[in-house]
């Protein structure tokens, strides 16, 4: 049968070593040419990473790589810190992707295994950022929800729980109507002055729902129950609707993992407590709280929550009843017992700390070392070199140095990120000690949205 067109057949490695031998430099580079467009074009190109790799202010590589790793530290602080009313006691459902699909490898070492290592994780960090919220997870598998733990507040039995489905494979089909009505069972007798949340980890390009799901999302809306979806594999219209319309139209909430640390930091950003913005003020704006003291026993009881003798606990300050654990709901009484360290943790989401500003070159001689640890900072060049790492990534200091716009004190990255993200204070403005800044370089006070120095080019 006759072609058309002319049939161009791939050279041997041999005829190819003669023909790079025969020809000069220029002929070879014909040659190569040839050879790549016979081969698919791009596909066979070489990456030569190394080649566009940009020397610090130094004249080193160790300062670009410096850079890029602070750069992923403080990426996450680098958000508004305008303070907004957020409801920091949640009720959150989990809702996990048990089905075939979470068999793929295309992120490692497959999705199911790795969902589960983040759901883990997610599970510390939620009561780390949420202490005095709920928490329940549940699974899709074969069409149905089933139930992995219930809704508590102690990150142990979730851990155990999620633990638990390494011993099983992934199988069927998911439902994403049976997982909401399931959840939205779970989040129907909780109270009003809390939060009702559904986060979705979702693997599947379908839903083998048994009906109308659009009908669940209209219960889902009226009910007040906010659902997020993480996609492991690509976008799908049911998600960004169901997303949309059960957050007013917001569908940031709803997004596909790129990589498997994109996952962790989609994960991670749920920890967060969500802004409510109320039309209408609840009459009943109190509530009511008892704060037990720790006991130990000198024999053994039986404990309200698990029936199981132990000697330490705490007792109800309403009805005496011994919980094992805190914080937890009374099972006796029904009142909200909390430690205060957990209504002090949750009290920062309301009043973030604000985000320090980065310290040119032309005010790091102020500073050796970091006020907090005292590690010494790089020494400061020759004005000539100050602008020669003008491909520095956003929110990186190319002095290293990071200053608090209240006290002028300069901190290192790491106390940047454990001052933001874990004990919520500044130490200079806690230890009472300002930094005097002479007259030539007195600066103003900048806020979250104008974070730089007057003779500073604007890196937001």
């Amino acid at each position: 049968m006759s072609s058309d067109e002319e049939y161009i057949g791939e050279g041997t490695g041999d005829e190819e070593d003669i023909n790079v031998g025969r020809v000069g430099r220029a002929g070879d580079a014909s040659s190569r040419s040839r050879r790549k467009k016979q081969r698919g074009g791009a596909e066979w190109e070489v990456s030569r990473t190394w080649e566009t790799l940009v020397e610090g202010a130094d004249g080193t590589i160790s300062s670009t790589v410096g850079s890029l790793l602070e750069a992923g530290k403080r990426k996450r602080l680098l958000r508004d810190t305008t303070p907004l009313q957020r409801g920091i006691i949640r009720h959150l459902i989990l809702i996990l992707d048990l089905s075939q699909s979470m068999s793929e490898k295309d992120l490692r070492p497959t999705r199911y295994l790795l969902s589960l290592r983040y759901a883990k994780e997610f599970v510390v960090e939620f009561f780390e950022q949420n202490p005095i919220s709920q928490l329940g997870v549940l699974g899709l598998r074969d069409g149905l929800a089933i139930r992995i733990s219930n809704m508590s507040g102690n990150p142990t039995e979730h851990i155990t729980a999620i633990e638990a489905l390494r011993n099983q494979d992934p199988k069927g089909l998911p439902s994403l109507q049976n997982g909401l009505e399931m959840a939205r069972g779970a989040l129907f007798h909780t109270p009003s002055h809390g939060t009702r949340e559904v986060l979705i980890i979702f693997g599947s390009l379908l839903s083998s729902d048994p009906g109308d799901i659009h009908q669940t999302i209209s219960t889902l809306i009226s009910d007040k129950i906010r659902v997020g979806i993480i996609g492991l594999a690509a976008q799908v219209a049911i998600c960004r609707e169901l997303c949309a319309k059960t957050n007013g139209g917001d569908d940031t909430v709803y997004g596909v993992a790129l990589n498997e640390q994109h996952l962790h930091e989609l994960m991670m950003d749920v920890t967060t407590p969500p802004a409510t913005f109320q039309q209408k003020q609840s009459t009943s704006s109190l509530l009511m709280m008892g704060f037990p003291s720790h006991t130990v026993e000198a024999h053994p009881s039986l404990c309200a929550c698990h029936s199981k003798p132990s000697c330490g606990g705490y007792l109800c300050s309403r009805c005496s009843s011994k919980i094992c654990s805190l914080p937890a709901e009374c099972p006796a009484c029904g009142l909200t017992l909390i430690l205060s360290t957990h209504l002090a943790r949750s009290y920062h989401h309301l009043f973030p700390l604000i985000n320090w500003v980065e310290v040119p070159w032309e005010h790091a001689s102020r500073s050796a070392s970091c006020f907090a640890c005292g590690v010494n900072f790089p020494p400061v060049p020759s004005r000539d070199q100050w602008h020669s790492a003008e491909s520095q990534a956003r929110g990186v200091s190319m002095s290293s140095r990071y200053e608090c716009t209240v006290c002028k004190n300069h901190f290192c990255i790491d106390c940047d990120l454990f001052a933001h993200e874990v004990v919520h204070n500044c130490p200079g403005c806690q230890s009472g000690t300002i930094h005097q800044i002479p007259s030539a370089e007195t600066v103003e006070p900048c806020t979250s949205k104008d974070r730089q120095y007057p003779d500073q080019m604007d890196t937001t």
